[in-house]
C-alpha cells in the first residue's frame, strides 16, 4: 500500500511539473489586419457602393414627387446592387467586423421593404423615413471598411 502511494505520488510530481512547464507566458499574438488581397477585394465594391450613397438626394425627390414607379426602380435598381456589394465585401472584414456588417445589411434590407411598402401604399413618410435609414445604414457599412480600401 505504501508503494502504491508513492508511486502515485511521483506520478502527480510528474504531471504537475509538466503543467507549469507548459504553462509559460503567452505569446503575444498581433491584432488582425487586412491583408493586401482583402483590401483589393473591398475596394473593387467601394465606388459602386458609394456611387449609390451619392445618389440619396435622388431617391428623396423621387418620394417627395410622388413619382413611385421610380421609387421603384431605384430600390429594386441601384440599391438593391449596393445591398449585393455589401454582401459581397462582408466575408473580407475582419472577423470582428463581420457580425455588425451583416446585421447592418439586414437593417438596408429591411428599410428597402418599407420604402417599397410605403410605395406600394402611398404612404410619402414612410418612405421618406425609410429612405433616410437606409442610407444611414450604408454610411453605417462604410465606416466598418479600412481606411486604404475607402481612398
Amino acid at each position: 500500500m505504501k508503494r502504491q502511494s508513492s508511486i502515485f505520488s511521483l506520478i502527480l510530481v510528474l504531471l504537475a511539473t509538466f503543467l507549469i512547464s507548459c504553462g509559460g507566458p503567452g505569446v503575444a499574438v498581433a491584432p488582425p489586419t487586412y491583408t493586401a488581397s482583402q483590401i483589393a477585394e473591398i475596394k473593387e465594391y467601394v465606388p459602386e457602393i458609394q456611387a449609390v450613397r451619392d445618389r440619396s438626394q435622388e431617391l428623396k425627390t423621387l418620394i417627395q414627387k410622388q413619382d413611385w414607379i421610380n421609387v421603384s426602380n431605384f430600390i429594386h435598381g441601384p440599391i438593391t446592387e449596393a445591398r449585393l456589394n455589401l454582401t459581397y465585401v462582408t466575408p473580407h472584414l475582419l472577423p470582428k467586423d463581420q457580425t455588425p456588417a451583416r446585421q447592418i445589411t439586414r437593417d438596408l434590407f429591411n428599410h428597402l421593404v418599407k420604402i417599397n411598402q410605403g410605395a406600394s401604399s402611398g404612404n410619402a413618410q414612410l418612405a421618406l423615413t425609410n429612405s433616410e435609414a437606409a442610407f444611414a445604414d450604408i454610411d453605417k457599412f462604410l465606416q466598418l471598411l479600412p481606411e486604404a480600401s475607402t481612398q
